[in-house]
C-alpha cells in the first residue's frame, strides 16, 4: 500500500476538486493496474507535487519513469502531445501513454542531476544549459492539435484574476493589467510560433547520458519563442526571496538575449509578463504569499517598454 503525502492531497484537491479526490482514492489500484498492464516493476516515488511520479523498470530492466495524474482534458495529455512532438530531441522520450487513465511512461534521464545552482559564479553554466535545451525544443514541429495556444490560454488566466480580485490586492491591479496588455503586444509582434515547453527552468532540465541535458514536465503551449524565458528568471526555489538570487536577474536577461538571439527588451517584457502570471496562478492558493516571481516582475517593470 502506498502512502500519499499531505502535499499531494492538498495540491490535487485544490487543483481538481472532487475529481482530484476521486483520483487520489483510486490511485493505489491504478498503480497496480498500470504496472501489470505495462509490465513494470515499481520503485520509490520522487518528490511529489501534483502528480504521482515514480521510478520503475520495464520487463527487460530498462529504467523508466511512470507518471500518473487525473485524466482530465488538458493535463497529462497535453504533456504527452508535447513530448511526442519533441521526439526525444532536447526532452525525455515518451514511451507510452494512456489518456483515459492519465498515465505516461517516460524515459528516465540519468544521472538526473538538476541544472539548478545557488552559486552565482556557476549561474552562467546553468543558464547556458537551459539555452541549449530551448534551442532544441523549438525546432520541433508544431502539433496541429492537442496543445493550446499561449495567448488565449494565458489571457483567460489574467482575466479570471481581474474578475476575482477587483481591488488592489493580492497583486497591484495596475501590474496585472499591464502584463495582460503586454501579452497581447508581444504575441502580435512574435517573429514565429513554436512549441513551447511552458515551464522551462532549473528543476525541469536534467543531466542525461543520451544528451548532456534533457527537459522534463513540459506544459506544452504554442507561442512566441521569447515567452519561454520567464521561469529562468525566477528559479530555482521561487518561494525563496533571497536577494542574492534576485541579483542574478540582470545577467540572466543579458545572457538569454544573447544566447537566443532575442532583443533584450523582449526578454525583459516576457520576463515581466510571465512572472506576473506566475503570481496570478499562485493567488488561487488560499495560503498565497508573494514570492520571487513578484520580486522579479517588480525589478523588471521599470525597464518594460511598449513594443
Amino acid at each position: 500500500m502506498i502512502t500519499i503525502p499531505p502535499d499531494l492531497v492538498r495540491n490535487a484537491t485544490m487543483a481538481w476538486g472532487a475529481d482530484g479526490e476521486r483520483w487520489l482514492a483510486a490511485l493505489p489500484r491504478l498503480l497496480d493496474d498500470i504496472a501489470r498492464d505495462w509490465q513494470l516493476r515499481l520503485g520509490p516515488p520522487y518528490e511529489l507535487s501534483f502528480n504521482w511520479v515514480t521510478s520503475a523498470w520495464t520487463a527487460d530492466g530498462t529504467p523508466v519513469v511512470l507518471k500518473l495524474g487525473p485524466p482530465e482534458p488538458g493535463h497529462l495529455a497535453v504533456e504527452a502531445s508535447a513530448l511526442a512532438a519533441y521526439g526525444g530531441r532536447g526532452a525525455v522520450r515518451l514511451l507510452a501513454r494512456d489518456d483515459e487513465r492519465g498515465a505516461l511512461l517516460l524515459e528516465r534521464a540519468e544521472p538526473g542531476t538538476m541544472a539548478r545552482t545557488r552559486v552565482p559564479d556557476l549561474d552562467v553554466i546553468a543558464t547556458a544549459a537551459l539555452i541549449t535545451v530551448m534551442h532544441q525544443l523549438h525546432r520541433a514541429p508544431v502539433p496541429a492539435s492537442g496543445v493550446p495556444d499561449m495567448e488565449g490560454d494565458r489571457r483567460l488566466d489574467f482575466e479570471a484574476y481581474l474578475r476575482a480580485f477587483p481591488g488592489d490586492g493580492p497583486l497591484p491591479r495596475a501590474m496585472v493589467s499591464r502584463a495582460l496588455g503586454l501579452l497581447t503586444e508581444l504575441t502580435a509582434s512574435a517573429p514565429r510560433h513554436v512549441l513551447l515547453h511552458g515551464d522551462l527552468h532549473h528543476d525541469n532540465v536534467l543531466r542525461s547520458q543520451r544528451e548532456p541535458w534533457l527537459a522534463i514536465d513540459p506544459h506544452g503551449v504554442i507561442g512566441d519563442p521569447g515567452a519561454e524565458v520567464w521561469p529562468m528568471l525566477s528559479n530555482p526555489d521561487p518561494e525563496d526571496r533571497d536577494p542574492d538570487l534576485l541579483a542574478l536577474v540582470p545577467s540572466r536577461v543579458e545572457q538569454l538575449a544573447d544566447g537566443l538571439g532575442i532583443a533584450e527588451e523582449r526578454v525583459v517584457a516576457w520576463g515581466f509578463v510571465g512572472n506576473v502570471l506566475s503570481e496570478v496562478w499562485n493567488a488561487e492558493d488560499t495560503g498565497f504569499a508573494l514570492g520571487r516571481a513578484f520580486d522579479v516582475a517588480l525589478l523588471l517593470e521599470p525597464s518594460v517598454r511598449s513594443l
